[in-house]
């Protein structure tokens, strides 16, 4: 189902964004009062892109997807090369790497976050990484639209020509010494790393890491789920760039 999206608020995201083509709109009968599915239907009119009314029974086959009545038929969501990226003009980039999470929620939420954040980027390995498909797109609530994605087949290679381009690497390690708000995250480029489910960040990963960082765990529990683990270290380079902000006024 890599190649549909699902949901009123995420096809809506869709159509405002007009980055990628849809192919095709389909709305449950009956829907058509809905304000959402008024402005989905205008968006679609002036893109002249095709939709139509069907019975409830065609939804039956996406009944473990939250459709809520709307189905957009789109194609595959259009990776940016890490060379155009880094060639993109900006003063300081800030980029999220996942290495190894799986559950799409997961990834997701994490791509949520680093737009919302502000980030330029998320990077993710070709393989062993949730892709981009409608759970993500939907975990996401239509974030991958709004956010450079790019997918390379070596995330050590990647980091390597990061780290040639004045990217410093931030990884998040469970048995790191520093705690991750003792890390400045002004005024350079950096990339936060975050590892698996399972088994957090891969050896290889860790050891091309500038900065090892860890959130204290103050009960004997385990450790944070990986989506809220990033919220909490990107909003911490948040805060540090908004107070610098405050202070130079």
């Amino acid at each position: 189902m890599d190649n549909y999206v699902f949901g009123r608020n995420n096809v809506w995201e869709l159509l405002k964004d007009g980055s990628r083509e849809v192919n095709k709109i389909i709305l449950m009968k009956g829907m058509r009062e809905n304000p959402k599915i008024s402005e989905i239907i205008d968006m679609a009119k002036r893109r002249s892109i095709v939709f139509q009314f069907l019975p409830k029974e065609k939804f039956m086959q996406y009944s473990e997807y939250t459709h809520q009545g709307v189905v957009a038929f789109v194609a595959p969501i259009e990776y940016v090369d890490l060379e155009t990226f880094l060639d993109k003009k900006k003063q300081y980039k800030k980029v999220i790497i996942t290495d190894g999470v799986e559950d799409p929620h997961n990834f997701g939420s994490i791509i949520r976050t680093a737009v919302c954040a502000g980030y330029d980027a998320v990077i993710f390995p070709s393989r062993r990484n949730a892709q981009v498909n409608s759970t993500v797109e939907k975990s996401s609530q239509g974030a991958v639209n709004h956010i450079d994605m790019i997918m390379v087949n070596s995330l050590a290679a990647t980091i390597d020509k990061l780290k040639n381009n004045d990217f410093w690497i931030i990884a998040t390690d469970i048995d790191a010494k520093d705690n991750y708000y003792e890390i400045n995250y002004c005024d350079m480029n950096f990339a936060i790393v975050m590892g698996s489910e399972k088994d957090g960040i891969s050896s290889t990963v860790l050891k091309q890491a500038d900065f090892r960082v860890k959130i204290p765990i103050l009960n004997n529990f385990d450790s944070l789920n990986v989506a809220n683990a990033a919220s909490i270290v990107i909003y911490e380079s948040v805060k540090q760039t908004v107070q610098k902000s405050s202070d130079s006024v």
